[in-house]
C-alpha cells in the first residue's frame, strides 16, 4: 500500500473498530445493570440488547445507496451523530423503553457498508482484499476489547458510563474522518464492493451462499442470546463478582485466539475448510450443552466459554471469507449485503426471543433456544457443497481489441485456474474467480484483449 492507502486503512478501521466496541461494551453487563432501570423484564432486556440489529439490518442498504448519490463522508458523518445521539439517549434514561430507544437509534446509524464502499474508493484493486482483511480484524479486536472495558466502565460508571463512553467514541471517530480520510473527486462505483440491487435476485436464489447467510444470523443469535445468562450465571451459580468478570473474559478470549489459528491454517492451506466449519459448530453446541451440565465452579465454566470463545471466533474469521469465494465475481457487494443483514438481524432476534424465552422458562428456556439454532446450522453446514477456495482477481481490458464480449470470455476461461468471468462492457473490466494454486497472472499478458499491469 502506499502513503494514503495506509492512512486510509488505518483510520477507516478504526472508526469500524470504535463503532463496534461501542454496540459490544454493553454485552457482558447489560443484564447485571439494567435492572435499575423502571419497567425492565428479561423480555425487555433482551429487546434492548439485540435493538440495534433490527435497525442495522433495516439500513444497510439504503446508506450505502444515499452514499453513492450524497457522497460517502456525508453519510458517515450522519451516521456518527446519529449513533453517539443514541448512545446518549440511552445513557440518559431511567427506563428500559428509553434505553431500547437509545439502542434502536444506535443502530440507525448504518454506515457499514458505507465504510466499506469509501475504502474501496480509496484503494486500488490489488491492494483491497488486504484493506478488507484488516477491517475485518479490528472488529475481531474491538470484540474482545469490549469483553473487558465493558465490566470495567459498567462496574465503575454504571450503565449510563458506558453509553457516554460510546458517544465519545462516535465523536472522536468523526473528527478521525474529517481530518484524517481524503475525500474522493468523484466516488467510483466497484461492482465487487457495493450492494446492486440488479444481482439481489442471484444471490437470493443460491443455496451456497443462504447457507452462508444462515450461519451468521444463527452465529450471531446464539451470541446476543449467550449474554442474556453468562453474567448472571457467573454471579449466582459460580460465585464470580461482576467487578470481576473482566478478567475472565480477557483470559478465555486470549486463549481462544491463540487456540483458533491452527485451525484457521488447517481450513485454507489444507482445505479442509469444511470440516473446520462443521467442527467449529459442533464445539459451539457443546458449550452450550456444557453450560447447562457444568459444574459450577470458575475452571469449569471458565473452560465452556473458552471453547465457546474459540469457535466463535474461527466462525466470525471464516464465513466473510466463505462469502467472498463462493459468491460471483461481479455480486461479491449484493452478497455481502445479505450477509451483513443476516448478521444484524441474528443479533436483534437473538436478544428478542431470547429476553422473552429467558422471561418464561428461564435459564434452560434460552440454552434450549441456542442449541436448537444451532443443530440447525450443524444439519445446513453438512449438506453443504465443499467450500470453493477460489478468489477474485480483476483484469482491465483494452477498449478496441475487435474481439466479441463472447470471444473475450471464452479466452480468459481458457487460462489455467480460472473458474468464473464476469465481463462490465461498459467499464473495460473483468471479474474472474480464480484458484491461486492453479491460476498465473502472468498467462495474461499472452491475451491480446488485456491491458498491461502498470
Amino acid at each position: 500500500m502506499n502513503a494514503l492507502e495506509k492512512r486510509s486503512v488505518a483510520t477507516l478501521a478504526s472508526v469500524y473498530a470504535m463503532r463496534m466496541l461501542g454496540l459490544f461494551m454493553v454485552l457482558p453487563v447489560f443484564v447485571l445493570l439494567a435492572d435499575d432501570l423502571e419497567g425492565a423484564t428479561p423480555a425487555l432486556i433482551g429487546v434492548a440488547i439485540g435493538g440495534y440489529g433490527l435497525s442495522q439490518a433495516l439500513l444497510q442498504v439504503p446508506f450505502g445507496m444515499l452514499s453513492d448519490r450524497f457522497g460517502r463522508k456525508r453519510l458517515i458523518y450522519i451516521g456518527l451523530v446519529l449513533f453517539a445521539l443514541g448512545s446518549l439517549l440511552a445513557g440518559v434514561s431511567d427506563s428500559i423503553y428509553g434505553v431500547i430507544a437509545g439502542r434502536i437509534l444506535q443502530g440507525a446509524g448504518a454506515i457499514a457498508s458505507v465504510l466499506m464502499a469509501l475504502l474501496s474508493d480509496l484503494t486500488r484493486e490489488e491492494e483491497r482484499t488486504k484493506a478488507m482483511a484488516l477491517v475485518g480484524v479490528s472488529i475481531g479486536l474491538s470484540f474482545s476489547v469490549s469483553l473487558v472495558l465493558g465490566p470495567l466502565i459498567g462496574n465503575r460508571f454504571g450503565l449510563s458510563g458506558i453509553f457516554f463512553f460510546t458517544a465519545a467514541l462516535a465523536l472522536i471517530a468523526l473528527i478521525l474522518v474529517h481530518r484524517a480520510v481524503p475525500q474522493p473527486h468523484l466516488a467510483a462505483s466497484h461492482s465487487n464492493s457495493l450492494p446492486a440491487r440488479a444481482m439481489l435476485g442471484r444471490v437470493l436464489t443460491d443455496g451456497r451462499l443462504l447457507r452462508l447467510d444462515f450461519g451468521i444470523f444463527a452465529l450471531h443469535l446464539v451470541l446476543t442470546a449467550m449474554f442474556l445468562v453468562v453474567p448472571s450465571l457467573l454471579i449466582d451459580k459460580v460465585g464470580l463478582a461482576s467487578d470481576s468478570h473482566w478478567w475472565l473474559y480477557l483470559t478465555v478470549v486470549v486463549a481462544s485466539f491463540f487456540a483458533m489459528v491452527p485451525f484457521i491454517i488447517l481450513g485454507e492451506k489444507k482445505r479442509q475448510m469444511k470440516a473446520v466449519l462443521c467442527g467449529a459448530i459442533t464445539l459451539l453446541l457443546l458449550a452450550i450443552v456444557g453450560l447447562a451440565a457444568a459444574s459450577p465452579t470458575i475452571v469449569s465454566i471458565g473452560f465452556v466459554l473458552f471453547l465457546f470463545f474459540m469457535a466463535f471466533n474461527l466462525l466470525e474469521a471464516s464465513l466473510p471469507s466463505l462469502i467472498s469465494k463462493e459468491s460471483n465475481a461481479s455480486s461479491k457487494g449484493t452478497a455481502m449485503g445479505v450477509y451483513s443483514t443476516s448478521q444484524f438481524s441474528g443479533a436483534f432476534i437473538g436478544g428478542a426471543l431470547g429476553g422473552i424465552l429467558l422471561q418464561s422458562f428461564g435459564f434452560n428456556g434460552v440454552l434450549a433456544m441456542m442449541a436448537v439454532v444451532l443443530v440447525l446450522w450443524l444439519g445446513v453446514a453438512l449438506t453443504m457443497s465443499k467450500p470453493s477456495h477460489a478468489a477474485s482477481f480483476v483484469v482491465q481490458l483494452k477498449a478496441a481489441a475487435g474481439l466479441s464480449v463472447g470471444e473475450v470470455d471464452q479466452g480468459l476461461r481458457s487460462l489455467p485456474g480460472v473458474e468464473d468471468v464476469v465481463i462490465l462492457e461498459g467499464e473495460q473490466t473483468a471479474y474472474l474467480k480464480v484458484d491461486r494454486q492453479r491460476f498465473d497472472k502472468s498467462r495474461l499478458e499472452e491475451l491480446a484483449f488485456v491491458q498491461p499491469a502498470a
